[in-house]
């Protein structure tokens, strides 16, 4: 089933262009053969028509149909389901399913795993087949026309010409209204063109819409703000109210700015304690103590604040996101109780290990019940502060980017976020382990299994250049392996790209060199045959346990993979020219030092690679 970044079915791949082969879905299957259709009569024509006979369906590009999900007046299904246990022991005659489509699966609460549908939050996979049988026979589907792109851009340009002159110029009460009108005609128009079978997506123009307005008006807030601060900043009962009034916003910070501009005494102490327990409760207990400290030097018999001290400051060595010893794990309440913290809207479970830029957590989604992975990434550690602004721009757009890529090799990303200066990606949690484990010569995989894998990883980079999508940093370590299904998935798209042009503190860019192209280390513009270098570096490597490129500094390993031929494989694995007879010419082609020397598509890797499983003799 065809799974959207939010993990719920809205569409089905009714067919696969496989090499020149059109493969139908099993619902296409099942529809075809209740119309008693052979696989002559099954036609997808150039422009996406999809022919069953007398039935024309209209797909979109991927070759995906939108199904209608049918239900009645009360909201139940529309289709029957009974008892397998009934029918078989005879309770219920099988003469009703006489000229009928039956489809037998799991459909029982607690049996199976269900999926969630634009009308259910748990339906079983049985009856989703039937939406999609049902549509494709009703020609119920709904259509995304040519045009809607189109119409969403031109949309969205209205959009922001109305936000960027006109809506400066209404006055507030004017401006309400025109936005809210604005708004219920995109929310209409979108839905009744749903009512009508056309899916146009305005999301993006109706958010920029909400977006705009609130900036709008929050800009203009903010300016009336700063004229009353400058005005009253010498007089400390204005402080006082401005840091309680940012308190109560959640601003804390803004409210501990104006609270210290107060003299202390003790009129400024409840404020200060309240203050400080707000800070706790957000788990940042480094400025808690920070308050209580200041506290202390006024009246250190204040409540319980030499207690308070203590106790923040050992909760900041060890409950604090990213912090060694693996301790993240809980927090300690007010009353003592032990809660697991929040990352964004994630319970974080437990840490599954650490990165070159930060921890991966387990984490669990409370609203939907699924395990995630989250990577984080304490960015104002890793960049310069001057930095900080440009590279969490750039983490938020390439972690974006990198989310809208589906395919079953690229691990799904769901979520992408910040809190407390700790940047994190919430992505499809993968039971399985990279492949860097696999390349020491002792412990190498069969012949056979590594050119399975890497083709499979160079389909799924075909796809992500075509999106125009970079992976930058392609080495075994961001190469899951899913033993339970004996595929793999790709990690960590977009990452490397945030580092590209930065450094870090230490002045150390980051990346993998010996797995770089000759163009990625002079620090060339790279596309997609950057990426084949980086792989065809690995499969060299997973075939015989050593690298093509070393060298005793960094220096001189830069030096030898931009000027130096690697060594002939065949010279290294004795009997693997026997075994695959064009393995040196493939390893040629993949590690050629200009782009253009070298395969241009992940798609021309992955053939070569096919036509050599035919060739091997073991």
């Amino acid at each position: 089933m065809w799974l959207d970044s939010d993990g719920g079915i809205r569409s089905d791949l009714l067919v696969v262009d496989y090499y020149g082969e059109v493969i139908p879905s099993i619902a296409a299957m099942i529809a075809a053969s209740s119309l008693n259709l052979n696989s002559q009569d099954l036609i997808i024509s150039e422009n996406k028509q999809f022919n069953l006979g007398n039935l024309s369906i209209t797909l979109d590009e991927t070759g995906r149909i939108y199904p209608f999900f049918y239900q009645d007046e009360r909201g139940n299904s529309s289709f029957s389901m009974d008892s397998f246990s009934d029918v078989y022991s005879g309770v219920i005659d099988a003469n009703r399913y006489k000229d009928k489509i039956v489809l037998i699966g799991a459909s029982a609460f607690g049996v199976g795993s269900s999926v969630v549908t634009p009308i259910s939050e748990a339906m079983p996979p049985v009856l989703v087949l039937a939406n999609i049988v049902a549509s494709i026979l009703n020609q119920d589907s709904i259509e995304v026309p040519s045009w809607a792109g189109l119409v969403e851009f031109f949309v969205f340009i209205l959009i922001a010409l109305f936000i960027m002159l006109l809506l400066p110029r209404l006055k507030a009460s004017l401006a309400a209204v025109i936005s809210f009108i604005c708004f219920l005609i995109l929310i209409g128009s979108s839905q009744i063109m749903l009512y009508s079978g056309l899916w146009v997506q305005l999301m993006l123009p109706t958010t920029l819409l909400i977006t705009g307005y609130i900036l709008l008006i929050s800009k203009r807030y903010l300016v009336t703000e700063k004229g009353k601060i400058q005005s009253d900043k010498a007089s400390a009962d204005s402080n006082k109210t401005l840091g309680l009034s940012y308190q109560q916003q959640g601003q804390l910070d803004m409210a501990l700015d104006k609270f210290r501009q107060c003299p202390l005494d003790d009129s400024i102490m409840d404020p200060l304690y309240n203050l400080a327990l707000d800070f706790e409760r957000k788990r940042q207990f480094n400025k808690a103590s920070s308050i209580y400290e200041y506290m202390v030097k006024h009246d250190d018999k204040f409540k319980d604040v030499k207690d308070r001290i203590k106790r923040s400051n050992a909760m900041q060595d060890t409950v604090m996101f990213g912090a060694a010893g693996g301790s993240a794990g809980v927090s300690i309440l007010e009353d003592g109780s032990v809660e697991k913290p929040m990352l964004g809207r994630y319970e974080v479970e437990k840490e599954l290990g650490k990165g070159a830029m930060g921890i991966v957590y387990l984490g669990k989604d409370p609203k939907i019940n699924r395990a995630v992975a989250i990577k984080t990434m304490n960015l104002s550690l890793e960049f310069e502060e001057d930095e900080l602004d440009e590279v969490k721009e750039r983490f938020f757009r390439e972690a974006e980017t990198a989310g809208r890529l589906t395919h079953p090799n690229i691990v799904t990303i769901y979520d992408v976020g910040e809190e407390h200066d700790l940047a994190y990606i919430s992505m499809e949690f993968l039971d399985g382990h990279d492949l860097a484990r696999y390349t020491k010569p002792e412990k190498l995989l069969p012949i056979r299994t590594v050119i399975q894998l890497i083709i499979l990883s160079a389909e799924a980079l075909n796809y992500a250049h075509l999106q125009k999508v970079v992976h930058r940093d392609i080495k075994p370590a961001n190469i899951m392996l899913i033993p339970t299904s004996s595929t793999v998935k790709l990690t960590d798209f977009g990452i490397a790209r945030i580092t590209d042009s930065s450094k870090t503190k230490t002045g150390m860019v980051l990346g993998t060199p010996s797995y770089m192209s000759p163009e990625q280390l002079v620090g060339k513009h790279v596309d997609g045959r950057s990426d084949l270098f980086s792989l065809g570096v690995m499969l060299f490597q997973m075939l015989c346990g050593k690298l093509p490129f070393r060298g005793d500094s960094m220096a001189s390993l830069m030096f030898c993979i931009a000027n130096e031929a690697h060594p002939e494989i065949i010279a290294i694995r004795k009997g693997l020219e026997q075994a695959v007879p064009n393995i040196s010419v493939i390893i040629n082609n993949v590690l050629a030092k200009t782009p253009e020397d070298r395969y241009q598509t992940g798609e021309e890797f992955a053939k070569d690679l096919r036509n050599s499983l035919k060739n091997i003799k073991r």
